[in-house]
Formats: structure tokens, sequence, C-alpha cells
């Protein structure tokens, strides 16, 4: 076994805190990365605090994994020592379903092994995240990543990045649509980032006007103040789609008012609570409430090589590890410029 360092919740109501575990040992089919950069993605925050389903602890968070090649087994093709390698959401999946085989592992028929707070493949060993100095995952489920662009800014891109840039590309969001990004934090500005590059016109839905500025520096076209009442008026029957990004609770049935007839409001946030939905807004104009998870191995190394093309990364702020429990307040009160990433150096 391999002896690893991180910093884990001992159960729902614990600050995570150092702790020192094992990660298996090389299989023929593994790579074992040391992470230098990992994420802080909202999702960390809801799952340390069970509000969403039981965790499993001790709890290692972290899915936005950025590291360097140390060792690789002795039938992997796909990677080599020295190589930058990165992992998002998910370890494992069935490979076998149907969906597995369309390249959607990330809705796994018989369920995928989520990075931390999940189980591998054998249904009873714990998996540990990314706030920890190394990994080893299934060649198969790990990503090439470009050393083009600033490593600890591709970090957010595992989840933030391709949580945005699926859907868009689900929907062929793009040229001639208009395209609605709602809330401007970790995700939001990702599917600004998207969107504008995409083609579409982007505007930006936010209850914080001081938010403006930023938008627009994203590349955002319009904003519109979801509380100021004639701005919300005026942007009815607008928008072709609409990217919910929100993760607190939110009235969906005034959103769908501003869609277009057969407009689609997407959900890629998840409130800790149902949202109710009246039928009279989706009726009104033929419109769709739809959902998004992440992207499938495959789609998500097209998304980290678009970026690289492209030159787009998450807009972060660094963090050391000892200040986890301060970023999470700060996540809390939007106080971030869009995403934490820790360095991993500092563990």
């Amino acid at each position: 076994m391999i002896a690893t360092k991180g910093y884990a919740a001992q159960d729902n109501k614990s600050p995570l805190a150092p702790w020192n575990f094992e990660r298996r040992e090389v299989g023929p089919h593994d790579v074992q990365f040391d992470i230098q950069y990992c994420g802080v993605c909202h999702s960390d925050l809801h799952q340390i605090k069970d509000d969403w389903f039981p965790g499993i602890f001790p709890m290692v968070p972290g899915h936005e994994i950025v590291g360097r090649v140390v060792k690789v087994g002795d039938h992997v093709k796909k990677f080599k020592v020295g190589d930058i390698a990165g992992t998002g959401c998910m370890v494992d999946s069935c490979r076998e379903c149907e969906n597995c085989k369309k390249d959607l592992e990330q809705y796994c028929l018989k369920g995928n092994s989520q990075t931390y707070n999940g189980l591998e493949q054998d249904g009873k060993t714990p998996t540990y995240g990314g706030y920890s100095n190394t990994i080893v995952v299934h060649e198969d489920f790990v990503l090439h990543v470009s050393d083009k662009l600033n490593l600890a800014a591709v970090a957010p891109l595992l989840c933030a990045g391709i949580t945005t840039y699926s859907p868009l590309r689900h929907w062929k969001v793009g040229k001639g649509h208009k395209l609605a990004v709602l809330g401007l934090g970790g995700l939001g500005h990702m599917a600004v980032k998207f969107g504008v590059s995409f083609g579409a016109e982007v505007t930006v839905l936010s209850t914080s006007p001081s938010k403006e500025q930023d938008a627009r520096k994203l590349g955002a076209h319009n904003f519109v103040v979801t509380t100021d009442e004639a701005q919300l008026a005026a942007a009815r029957n607008s928008f072709d789609f609409i990217l919910d990004t929100v993760s607190a609770e939110h009235d969906l049935n005034l959103y769908l008012s501003l869609l277009k007839t057969d407009g689609t409001h997407i959900c890629v946030g998840v409130p800790s609570q149902p949202a109710p939905v009246a039928a009279f807004s989706l009726l009104g104009g033929r419109k769709s409430l739809a959902g998004s998870g992440i992207g499938g191995i495959a789609e998500t190394q097209e998304m980290l090589d678009y970026c690289a093309e492209h030159g787009i990364v998450s807009e972060i702020e660094m963090i050391d590890i000892k200040n986890i429990q301060n970023a999470y307040d700060r996540m809390l009160k939007g106080d971030v410029r869009y995403r934490f990433v820790i360095d991993m150096a500092t563990l």
C-alpha cells in the first residue's frame, strides 16, 4: 500500500484536518500521480455536511485534480512518468452498460465510482479525493493535461469546466443563440467563457450588481440584475437557453418566464432542497426544464484540448490547505473570484 497524506472530515460536523491513509499499490493498468493542485468545489462542502445524502467518513474531498505522473503499471499505454495528468469527478465505472459504451460513464447504469465519497467498483472500498499528496487511478480515467496553460487554473476545468461545457455541447449552443447564465460563480464564470467562445450571445443573470464589471470582462454581452423588476420585465421571453449554475434555493418559475417559446432551462447547480415548478411555467411556451451532470471521459478530454487550443482556464485564487475552512466560509458568502485552488505543496 502507498502511504498518503491528506485532509479529511471525520464526520459531518467536524472541520477538515490532517489525516494519513493508504492507497492501493499501482496495478498493471494504473497511473499514480503526485497532486500539485486541487480545486475547491461547492460540492465538497455539500458532501462533508451530508447535504445531499449520507457520506462515507472519513472523507477526503477534492475532484479537480492536476499533477505529475510518478509511476505507471506494466500495461499502461496512455501515460508515462513525467506526464502532466488530471482526474475529475469519477475514477471508474462498470464499462459494460449501454451508457458506458457510449462514452457516458457519468451516467453509468450500475453507478460510476466517484473520486471521493464513493466506492470502487468492488462495492466496498472507499474512494478518497484530491485533498491529498498522491492518487492512483486506472489509466482510462486519467486525463492528459497540456503544459501550455497555468496548471493551477486548469484544475477547476475537471469539474466546473466540464459541468458547463457538456450541456452547452449537448444542446449545441452557439452562434445565433441567446444564452443566459444564471449565477456568476465557479460554474457560471466558466459557462460565460464557453458560451462566448462558442459564438452565443451571453447574458449573465445575477442578484449582485457588483458582478457586472467582472461579467463583461469575462466576455458577457449583457447583464441582468434579477432583483430589479424593470430589468426582469425587459428580459422576459428573451433566451433560447438558461444555464442554471446556482446551488442555493431559487425560484425556477421566475427564470422559466425569461425563456422564449421552446426554450430550455438547464440545471447544473444542485440546491440542497427540491424546487417547486408550476406546470403553467412550462406549458406557456412549450418550455423544457432539463439537467446535466459532468461529461464522460472522452468529452472531458475534448474539453481540456479545446481549452488548451483556445487559452481558456478558470479564474482562481490560490490557497494553502490549512486555510480550507476559511475558504469554505468565503465560498458560502460568494467571496471568491471565482474558484479556490489548493496548492498541494502546502500539505
